[in-house]
């Protein structure tokens, strides 16, 4: 196509004075990340920022230490099943013995949810259903490595088939039970975008009372507090969890109280994408039915996120459950269908969308990713986390996507360049999108388990 030839090579005009670090190198810095990351017990997502498990970090973990150890991988997966609450869910933060961070189970409070796992700390809301796309990434590594790590790897998945099909049930159900095809978050850290401008709308609605005070330390561990979320949004963050806590997190009372509710279009998305992953997997051990089950359920979600694209700027938009109005904005969620396909139309039209100047082909981007907004977007903000920056772990997931469906020219641009914004080997939490700087925490796992999955692949 005449904008790949494009973006192509403006991106490669860009990153010319870039030196293209070998990749066997670049793995073994990668590698070393995660073994120091590893606390004996779990990887936590990064040393001092996120000294815990979070659950989607785990799941791209995983897939980077597939390529150190199989076994390790799935005992990084045991580890997040064994928090899994009595519905079905899978908690956003699992905690562990130390780390100072706010809010911490004190603040959660999920001791008063009898849905809770009994022995575990955790929070009570969840995060993107990635899981499966990471389970499938490690049984293709599984198979490349041998008969042994490939029977470990089937005897987990037996193992744990129905913790993961109860997850995917139970986003589909307490979470749309009106069958709409894009599933409920109460809290915009359930959509792992924290600031995004997606929730900017619904967070204005949100007006905090009198709360417990508190004391943030994410502040403390960047360099530049203005990469972080603001003051005002934390009170509203707090507050939603106080309301969840409030609610004992029975699912039927948060969805009547709570001042948050957003149909999530780009975790619906991942939800179709993971539900025929996972259904996939379910049938290679015989269970049929599972695998029934988990295809309706992707098949709902696609169609819910192919009615969530706009005619106009044929971008998908979540929608406000509280005023029934879809949330129009020029972030990454617009490319939902990219990730779980649909309509050959709209997928061709969002792929030259993605490569043109509002997005991958932006002639001030250091490298041709996708950052998080558009930077001709009233809100983009290069680097304030959600709001701009470059984050490596999305566009994994569509370079994922993308080959997947035989896109392999779009997957080969998303990872090289990648590779080549990586290259430092600071494996930043995002990268600022005109200079290539590293922002937020460094040494981050989940960015350095990318890192190993597309080194190897390389």
């Amino acid at each position: 196509m005449e904008t790949d030839a494009v973006v192509s090579s403006t991106a490669g005009s860009r990153a010319a004075d870039t030196p293209d670090r070998p990749a066997g190198e670049l793995a073994e810095a990668a590698a070393a990340v995660l073994r120091s990351n590893d606390n004996g017990v779990t990887l936590v997502a990064a040393p001092e920022l996120y000294p815990h498990q979070w659950s989607w970090d785990a799941a791209f973990i995983s897939v980077g230490l597939a390529h150190l150890s199989v076994p390790r991988a799935l005992a990084e997966l045991s580890f997040l099943v064994r928090a899994q609450w009595r519905t079905g869910m899978i908690p956003h933060i699992v905690f562990g013995d130390s780390g100072d961070y706010f809010p911490g189970p004190r603040r959660w409070r999920t001791e008063r949810s009898p849905n809770r796992p009994a022995g575990v700390a955790t929070s009570g809301i969840c995060q993107p259903p990635v899981h499966s796309i990471a389970l499938a990434a490690i049984g293709d590594v599984a198979r490349r490595h041998g008969a042994t790590e490939r029977r470990a790897f089937d005897e987990f998945l037996r193992a744990t088939l129905d913790s993961w099909l109860a997850w995917h049930v139970w986003l589909a159900t307490a979470r749309d039970p009106g069958e709409t095809g894009l599933f409920e978050i109460h809290h915009g850290w359930e959509s792992g975008m924290d600031n995004s401008p997606r929730w900017d709308a619904p967070y204005s609605r949100v007006v905090p009372g009198h709360m417990e005070p508190f004391e943030r330390r994410d502040i403390l561990h960047v360099e530049d507090i203005n990469e972080r979320p603001t003051d005002a949004d934390y009170r509203r963050y707090i507050w939603l969890v106080d309301q969840m806590a409030e609610a004992r997190y029975d699912d039927d009372v948060i969805a009547r109280t709570i001042d948050f509710r957003v149909g999530d279009v780009f975790s619906s998305a991942l939800l179709a994408q993971a539900s025929d992953v996972l259904a996939e997997l379910a049938e290679d051990i015989g269970r049929r039915s599972a695998a029934e089950q988990l295809r309706t359920i992707a098949a709902r979600f696609r169609r819910g996120v192919i009615e969530a694209v706009s005619p106009e700027t044929g971008l998908a938009r979540d929608r406000d459950r509280i005023t029934g109005e879809w949330l129009s904005t020029a972030t990454i969620g617009g490319f939902a269908p990219m990730l779980c396909g649909g309509d050959d139309g709209i997928l061709a039209g969002q792929r030259a969308k993605l490569l043109g100047p509002d997005w991958c082909g932006h002639p001030a981007l250091r490298y041709a990713l996708v950052p998080s907004t558009s930077p001709n977007d009233d809100a983009f903000q290069p680097g304030r986390y959600w709001r701009g920056p470059q984050w490596p772990v999305i566009n994994w997931l569509f370079a994922h996507a993308a080959s997947a469906r035989g896109d392999a020219e779009l997957s080969e641009t998303l990872r090289e360049e990648s590779l080549r914004q990586l290259s430092d080997a600071s494996f930043a939490e995002y990268y600022h999108p005109f200079t290539g700087e590293p922002l937020g925490s460094r040494y981050q796992s989940w960015t350095a388990a990318v890192a190993l999955d597309w080194s190897a692949a390389r």
